[in-house]
């Protein structure tokens, strides 16, 4: 699935990309000299430019078909990295659908869409998977701007049978003249375990008519698969499809098993059989994650790989693996994490393979981080038995290791791919007396938005979210982080902070899991923003951070603060640059984590810098100073749910500027709560009103766009903030 995101980014797919729907019309031109075996056309993905192509090739070469994809899969993992576990695993189910169906008259609907590569390959974008120049030219998920046969941008999951529905309403509705014909829903690699994909299954149903939901049971999901629908599913698998209870035939669906879910005969048999059906059916097939993966290469191995013929166990390109039917809790194999040596079966690292070109680099922003909050965790286990760390899925990407969830034990749920329940679990968990902490990245905590509101915030739990992969990235239009601010800041009762350091990280981690009762807990709901690539990036080298070098002042402990006060020469107070900016009395020992900090006192120019924004802050500060003789006030909020008011009306003495950074959606988001804060409070002298300039993202989905070019897009570099505050002088 995702990502993303990964996402790595698990789930993401996240390399540059632009104008892919000008692009597509090319995807048909295969140069010779990348077809996956000797570069002549004798070979058959090189002649593939359609489904009719498919449709059009003898019976016995449908299985040297497959191998070839499996080869090109197995390259372009090495090359470029991707979903390429689940990939493998549907080579043949997806040969068989082009194989039966007619695409697009037939509308298949791939869920999450990871496991859509193959299908790519034979709806003309073969290209993009066997010349490495053109690996850019699609993405990482199905998409209606590539071509006809994609029928949604999907990078989440669970979706597809509602949308199934959906198509197939309409058909039935408008008759023969929709132009639709059988409608196809292809769920699985763990989707099938969010809430929305029950509820699709509940109104196929009762809606009827044509329906095939295709089930790629691979006993996986990113990690392992958790939940009680799994334990009836392997029962089915053994009894050939036979065994009580069947889920599908318990919402009145029709029901089909086929084990051999990596044999593409037995496959185009299966989907003839279920063709032109009148009625919702579910055709289950057992496949093998990752299959086509030996599992025995070396780093060294791959970093040799190339696009050259695979010596394989079978027609197509199988290996016999006994990776599978694990007795340990995961359900997975000891691979730590999901992105290095794959391998078949039951096996975590097949689900986001990064290319050899990354390995051996150190860990990206989620994972460093991650291992950092379960390490402060984990020691807290045996004291603290309500201490609950939940993951809906994707472990292994935001650093939650195999060994640290063997190690916790029942402090670890993965409750699957399943964020609505996560948080209202988590609700749960807190309203007993527990300490929850659930994590999982920004994009899919959209999926939970009502529960963030219902059963977190107006039930003031004590939950605490770690939120990865927020704001900007290079990551698709499904895994963009850019709207987390625009989300949790603005839910009632829920606190967002936004730590620019390690220090401060583990310091909001330890503040919003403190033990109910505490005397500086916070009443209700705690949001941390991991730290980015910005953050990391300057934590490694001190010289990205110039007006501190990375040395903060500590928070301030006591509960009694000083009282606000302006130096002499219109500046910040001295108190306040120690990190004690004043507050109301009132709540004053819980709200010293959401005081501002002030890191270096100046006048004309006030700099404020909102997490992963903040180091561009101190570096327009060096600039404004070596280059215009400017010492700019320089700000670290910390948070992003409250304004510090002390701070604001500090700023009106000695300050015609005050400049907001933030690296997400800027309408609606955090920075002009800071202009509506001077619009709104507004004094009579002109001169206490200072002029808010406001950086950040536009409201828009983007895809695959590196982070630097995303930085100039929208003026969040030092040359073009510097040049706007000096603009204005």
């Amino acid at each position: 699935m995702r990502s993303a995101s990964g996402n790595g980014f698990d789930s993401s797919d996240s390399f540059a990309v632009s104008g892919a729907a000008e692009r597509t019309a090319r995807l048909h031109d295969i140069p010779p000299s990348i077809t996956p075996s000797h570069g002549d056309d004798s070979h058959l993905l090189s002649r593939i430019a359609s489904p009719a192509d498919v449709k059009a090739l003898a019976p016995n070469e449908l299985a040297e078909l497959c191998r070839e994809i499996r080869t090109t899969l197995l390259a372009y993992g090495h090359q470029h990295g991707g979903h390429i576990g689940s990939n493998l695993g549907m080579v043949e189910a997806t040969v068989a659908l082009h194989r039966v169906f007619d695409s697009p008259r037939d509308r298949i609907v791939f869920d999450v869409s990871h496991q859509s590569y193959v299908h790519k390959m034979l709806t003309g974008r073969a290209a993009a998977y066997l010349d490495p120049d053109r690996f850019s030219e699609v993405t990482g998920f199905t998409n209606p701007d590539e071509s006809k046969h994609d029928q949604f941008v999907l990078g989440h999951t669970g979706t597809s049978i509602s949308l199934a529905c959906g198509l197939a309403k309409t058909r039935d509705m408008e008759g023969p003249g929709s132009g639709i014909g059988n409608v196809v829903a292809v769920i699985g690699d763990g989707s099938l375990s969010s809430g929305v994909a029950f509820e699709g299954l509940n109104n196929a149903a009762e809606q009827g008519g044509n329906l095939i939901i295709v089930f790629n049971d691979n006993e996986m999901s990113i990690a392992g698969d958790f939940g009680g629908m799994y334990g009836p599913l392997a029962r089915l698998r053994a009894s050939g499809g036979t065994a009580q209870p069947n889920l599908f035939n318990a919402f009145g669906l029709d029901y089909r098993y086929v084990e051999a879910g990596n044999d593409v005969s037995a496959l185009v048999a299966a989907f003839e059989e279920v063709r032109d059906i009148d009625h919702p059916v579910v055709v289950h097939i057992h496949t093998l994650k990752g299959a086509g993966y030996d599992g025995e290469e070396t780093h060294a191995d791959r970093q040799t790989a190339s696009a050259s013929p695979v010596s394989f166990d079978s027609p197509t390109g199988v290996h016999p693996t006994d990776n599978v039917n694990h007795s340990e809790p995961w359900h997975s194999d000891h691979c730590n994490l999901s992105d290095h040596e794959p391998h078949e079966g039951q096996c975590e690292a097949s689900h986001w393979q990064n290319p050899d070109a990354a390995i051996g680099k150190p860990d990206d922003p989620r994972k460093h981080y991650g291992k950092m909050a379960m390490a402060a965790l984990e020691p807290r286990f045996a004291a603290e038995p309500g201490l609950v760390v939940i993951s809906p899925a994707t472990p292994g990407s935001n650093g939650i290791t195999h060994e640290f969830r063997e190690r916790a034990g029942a402090h670890y749920v993965d409750t699957g791919i399943t964020e609505s329940h996560a948080v209202a679990y988590a609700a749960g968990i807190a309203r007993a007396g527990g300490t929850p902490v659930v994590a999982t990245t920004a994009s899919f905590f959209q999926r939970a938005y009502d529960q963030f509101f219902q059963e977190m915030s107006l039930n003031r739990s004590r939950v605490t979210v770690l939120d990865f992969l927020g704001g900007l990235s290079g990551s698709d239009n499904t895994h963009s982080g850019a709207y987390d601010v625009t989300m949790f800041s603005n839910i009632p009762g829920a606190t967002m902070l936004v730590p620019t350091s390690a220090r401060d990280y583990l310091a909001d981690l330890a503040w919003a899991t403190a033990p109910a009762g505490s005397a500086d807990a916070p009443a209700g709901p705690a949001v941390i923003r991991v730290p980015g690539e910005a953050i990391l990036t300057a934590e490694r080298d001190a010289t990205l951070l110039p007006v501190t070098g990375g040395q903060i002042a500590d928070r301030p402990q006591s509960t009694s603060l000083p009282a606000s006060a302006s130096s002499a020469s219109g500046g910040i107070s001295a108190a306040t640059v120690r990190g004690t900016v004043s507050v109301t009395a009132q709540h004053a020992g819980a709200r010293h984590m959401l005081d501002w900090r002030v890191n270096q006192t100046g006048s004309h120019v006030a700099i404020i810098g909102l997490g992963n924004a903040y180091p561009l802050a101190e570096q327009t500060a060096a600039a404004l100073s070596a280059d215009y003789g400017i010492t700019a006030t320089v700000i670290d909020p910390r948070q992003c749910t409250s304004l510090d008011s002390d701070v604001l009306e500090s700023l009106r003495d000695g300050h015609q500027q005050v400049i907001t950074l933030e690296d997400g959606q800027l309408e609606g988001g955090w920075g002009e709560k800071v202009t509506a804060y001077y619009a709104n409070h507004h004094v009579s002298d002109g001169s206490r009103n200072p002029h808010v300039l406001n950086f950040g993202a536009a409201k828009e989905f983007t895809d695959r766009v590196p982070l630097g070019e995303l930085n100039e897009r929208y003026g969040l570099t030092v040359e073009q903030v510097t040049e706007a505050i000096t603009r204005c002088f």
